[in-house]
């Protein structure tokens, strides 16, 4: 067994962007900044995969200098990654998620982000959502983070 660790981190975009956590649309939520559509789950999701199997990071694979990337779906970078981490020899056992924003609420959408994200994995992944309490740049509502831990067993 292995195990990765995911990080990601986006300011919110100045022009107007949909929002997209853990690949599910959070219509009329100010969008996150940023080279494809910027899903900081999806990413770090990829990013904790991706570590676990010693294949690097998402940069490596899916540079922001890379025009081909831009407006990139994140989840379905996501599925890329998965397919990597399966071409290598892994199998993923499951992906554990915290998201860390002031607003909006992910309660609501939890169960939407946890299916969209485990059919994508082809394993379960969980997501809590947390507030940074008013410290910080997260905790003055100008950006989203999300850290992922990931563990993979080979096939």
């Amino acid at each position: 067994m292995r195990v990765g660790i995911g990080f990601d981190v986006h300011p919110f975009a100045d022009v107007n962007r949909p929002l997209v956590l853990g690949g599910v649309r959070f219509e009329g939520e100010r969008g996150l900044a940023g080279h494809s559509d910027s899903d900081v789950v999806a990413h770090a999701v990829a990013d904790a995969l991706l570590g676990a199997a010693g294949l690097g990071d998402i940069g490596m694979h899916f540079p922001d200098t890379d025009p081909a990337w831009a407006g990139a779906s994140s989840i379905e970078l996501l599925g890329h990654v998965v397919a990597m981490v399966r071409d290598a020899g892994y199998s993923v056992g499951n992906v554990d998620c915290t998201v860390v924003l002031e607003a909006p609420k992910l309660a609501p959408r939890r169960e939407e982000m946890q299916q969209a994200l485990t059919v994508m994995v082809g394993a379960p992944v969980t997501v809590k959502g947390k507030r940074a309490e008013g410290l910080g740049a997260l905790g003055r509502g100008e950006g989203v983070a999300c850290w992922a831990v990931a563990l993979v067993d080979q096939a």
